[in-house]
């Protein structure tokens, strides 16, 4: 991999498309919302790792107005449930709602992009979802759209970037293996040999009567977790349900490890009443891992840590004008809060702290002596030390609360309202010592949006509703 100077954010200039004008490597995209997804229930009776056990080891929703994702078929037509969704059959009354959110969209587009007046493209669409029971979205429609889902984003902090965001229109792909390639080349392209790139890959959306593919991963790279006899899991606790999941498809498992790839579990949407989800390994090349190091502890290498360096989320569905495109996997790039603070250090996720703690010989008997500040501390300066000496994109939390003011300003400035939930720009480690911390933010649902639906969240969670084999 190719070596970088290290980025440090200070003394930038941005032009008003969201580029740096003295870009670093990682000064032109998101950090930091993709791995704050709340965890939800555990599964599986799945407890933390414990270390050593396994690491150091190399034997091996917002309410959406109308729709809520689904599309209200024209009167008459079949509205049979489907084999992706275990909700009741579609409404069978006419499509005000698809036909109302189409013309807010498509007039957001026209004013915001001064195309003119709306009425004719507005008429087509009418025409289109009287004839179809849906209609389709133009390409610049959907790059414009899946560019506002998100500005629209409130929990993510790196915002400023926007516009942009690269849309690969892949709406033509259906079928489990076509989605499978295509979300590998999706991140070898996002990977670019460490300069992470702000990318979506959008998938066949939802019509009546015929879903569009499902990705059940929470996102395209994670870890398994392996539920062990006695009752912990050795890798990510996280997916301890995709990972048994995928077993039971008949995924042979990895070699054990703590950091073993899951495969892509992938529901096509072949038109077959019975489609149900398959698996597939990611090809090596698709996968971008950084190992990590300290700038200071020799032994900290010893323990085998890593991490993936695209966190792109792969099930949550993009929303454009009452449209859902229920797999549409997208990525900005880490911000090392996310692994440092929250992935490796979460008492229900990788669980570290302890065991950082007693390697660094810190007292531990109580809280007062403020260890888990301390080796969270350490532990961030191994992720952004690595990624950097990796020469992979990675972001810091204080410059991307300072960007994220930026984007504040500006957007104010065009006269549109920015929501934010304070819970998620706050960073999780030294909130007070950054900017974001000391205001307030007002939530302000807008569409397009990104959207986390139950039925994926549970997919996520490897629940599967109905026969898998």
């Amino acid at each position: 991999m190719r070596d970088f100077p290290r980025g440090t954010g200070q003394g930038e200039r941005f032009g008003d498309d969201g580029s740096a004008r003295h870009p670093t490597p990682w000064a032109e995209g998101p950090g930091g919302w993709l791995d704050r997804v709340p965890a939800g229930r555990r599964t599986h009776g799945a407890t933390p790792t414990a270390l050593p056990h396994g690491v150091g080891s190399r034997r091996a929703e917002p309410s959406v107005p109308g729709l809520g994702g689904r599309l209200i078929p024209v009167p008459g037509r079949s509205a049979a449930p489907t084999s992706h969704d275990d909700s009741p059959p579609y409404d069978d009354s006419p499509p005000y709602a698809l036909l109302r959110a189409a013309a807010e969209f498509l007039t957001l587009r026209h004013t915001e992009e001064r195309l003119g007046d709306p009425a004719r493209r507005i008429a087509a669409a009418r025409a289109e979802i009287a004839e179809t029971g849906t209609y389709r979205h133009t390409t610049e429609e959907l790059v414009f759209g899946a560019r506002v889902a998100w500005r629209n984003a409130n929990r993510c902090i790196g915002r400023l970037y926007w516009r942009s965001l690269c849309v690969r229109d892949r709406r033509d792909v259906r079928t489990a293996e076509d989605v499978a390639e295509a979300s590998a080349d999706h991140l070898r392209e996002a990977a670019g040999e460490g300069r992470i790139r702000a990318l979506i890959t959008v998938f066949a959306p939802d019509r009546p009567g015929r879903p569009g593919p499902r990705i059940w991963n929470e996102q395209l790279i994670r870890y398994a977790g392996y539920a062990r006899p006695d009752g912990g899991v050795t890798g990510d606790p996280r997916n301890a349900g995709l990972t048994a999941l995928a077993r039971r498809l008949g995924w042979p498992g990895g070699p054990g490890t703590p950091f073993d790839v899951l495969p892509l579990v992938v529901q096509g949407c072949d038109g077959k009443p019975d489609d149900r989800p398959r698996w597939f390994t990611l090809p090596q090349d698709a996968v971008l891992e950084v190992e990590l190091d300290h700038p200071e502890y020799t032994w900290w290498r010893s323990l085998g840590l890593r991490w993936h360096a695209v966190p792109a989320l792969a099930n949550m569905c993009l929303e454009i004008g009452g449209i859902c495109y229920p797999a549409a996997p997208f990525n900005g790039w880490y911000m090392g809060t996310e692994i440092g603070a929250r992935n490796l250090a979460d008492t229900d996720r990788y669980n570290l702290l302890p065991h950082l703690a007693d390697r660094l010989g810190l007292d531990t008997r109580t809280d007062r002596s403020l260890w888990k500040d301390r080796a969270l501390v350490e532990l961030n300066r191994s992720v952004l030390h690595s990624f950097d000496r990796a020469g992979v994109t990675v972001t810091d939390h204080h410059t991307e609360s300072r960007r994220f003011l930026t984007h504040l300003g500006r957007e104010e400035r065009k006269g549109r309202r920015v929501g934010a939930d304070w819970s998620w720009i706050v960073p999780p480690i030294s909130g007070s010592a950054t900017p974001v911390f000391h205001r307030t933010y007002e939530t302000v649902e807008r569409h397009p949006a990104y959207v986390h639906h139950p039925e994926a969240r549970a997919r996520a969670l490897g629940e599967a509703g109905g026969p898998l084999v």
